[in-house]
């Protein structure tokens, strides 16, 4: 298909696949299918989604943010790369599409869809896809069961804050060699009056302890959107953040996410609340946990205390609905902290064919 000028795209359609991804819901594109201008592309896309606007009642979109998401994937020319996946957060109630972080979720359905496009072929009863992450410069690979050439969703694996079960799909992310895991090379730094761990292992986030803000930690993602100080507290901390992490003014972004943390309850390692950022995450990202879980690792970084002594590289992350695990390689080496991680997750094609944009916004 070529790339669609914007009349071709109202009348004939663009083709889109809607898939699950973790505990997220996006629309997947190949990048060839889409305007290679980011304007004229983010334009399209918001119109695709269905905003601004707080249901999203004329596009894909789910009227939530965890629902508001795209991926587009195209092939590599990187060494040891079979796709690139750029991942877009698009504003349910804002017209925004933002580029600043990546998606662990969505990743899970990268592999999937490159092989139903045709972008990478199908090798027996399980696939490997090398895949790099543009937005931050990591490499992921993605390993899942396939059947006749195509992905096979159905599987025994349960994630919380997904009904049912599912294939997995196994994910290892690993940060280009010049990334450092902590952006400003201490463990802990001060914002605000408050101590803060700000790291980045696939996804950058500021750690705080819940009980800074008069909490227990136990509180609804309802109930900390609702509570107006608190919002509006860690808001004023994710702005000082952004800058110290190298991620300039980050008003308009939806990074750094803020996490707070506290002891956890139901035998995890520590309890999460992650603000993404104005909502709050009804569950927790695979990369959010990744960087909670390297955290940990690190003497004196909020949250250590918490966690108590953790055993081999597991670490079970507990959130609104249930826990998440994630497997976090740790080391330290001439001053400097690395990270590797690897989790499972699962993902499900929803939906294959044509997405007919709104005429205008």
């Amino acid at each position: 298909m070529t790339t669609p000028d914007a009349a071709a795209a109202v009348r004939d359609g663009i083709r889109c696949m809607l898939m699950r991804g973790g505990t997220s819901k996006g629309a997947y594109f190949l990048a060839s299918d889409l305007p290679a201008d980011p304007a004229a592309r983010d334009d399209l896309l918001l119109r695709i989604m269905g905003s601004p606007d707080p249901r999203q009642i004329d596009g894909l979109g789910g009227a939530h943010p965890l629902t508001s998401k795209v991926a587009i994937v195209s092939p590599s020319t990187a060494d040891d790369i079979d796709v690139d996946y750029l991942f877009l957060q698009v504003g349910v109630e804002t017209a925004t599409v933002a580029d600043a972080q990546t998606c662990g979720n969505l990743l899970a359905g990268i592999g999937p869809f490159a092989v139903e496009r045709g972008l990478v072929p199908a090798t027996g009863e399980r696939t490997s896809v090398r895949i790099r992450l543009l937005n931050t410069g990591d490499a992921a690979t993605a390993v899942f069961p396939t059947a006749d050439g195509r992905p096979q969703y159905d599987g025994d694996t349960t994630i919380d804050g997904v009904p049912g079960t599912a294939a997995g799909v196994e994910l290892e992310v690993g940060a280009g060699p010049d990334k450092p895991l902590l952006p400003t090379g201490r463990a802990v730094d001060e914002i605000d009056g408050h101590t803060v761990t700000l790291i980045d292992n696939g996804m950058p986030v500021a750690l705080l302890r819940a009980d800074e803000f008069g909490l227990d930690g136990t509180e609804t993602p309802d109930a900390l959107e609702a509570d107006a100080g608190v919002a509006a507290r860690v808001e004023r901390l994710r702005l000082a953040a952004g800058p110290l992490m190298g991620l300039g003014d980050v008003a308009a972004q939806t990074v750094p996410k803020m996490i707070l943390l506290s002891p956890a309850r139901d035998g995890g390692a520590v309890s999460t609340r992650a603000f993404i950022p104005t909502r709050v995450h009804t569950s927790i990202g695979v990369l959010m946990a990744a960087s909670v879980a390297a955290a940990l690792r690190i003497p004196g970084a909020v949250g250590s205390d918490l966690a108590g002594p953790l055993g081999g590289d597991e670490t079970v992350i507990e959130h609104p609905s249930g826990t998440t695990v994630s497997h976090v390689r740790v080391t330290h080496a001439d001053g400097v902290w690395r990270a590797t991680s690897s989790s499972t997750r699962t993902a499900r094609k929803l939906f294959d064919g044509l997405v007919f944009p709104r005429p205008r916004r």
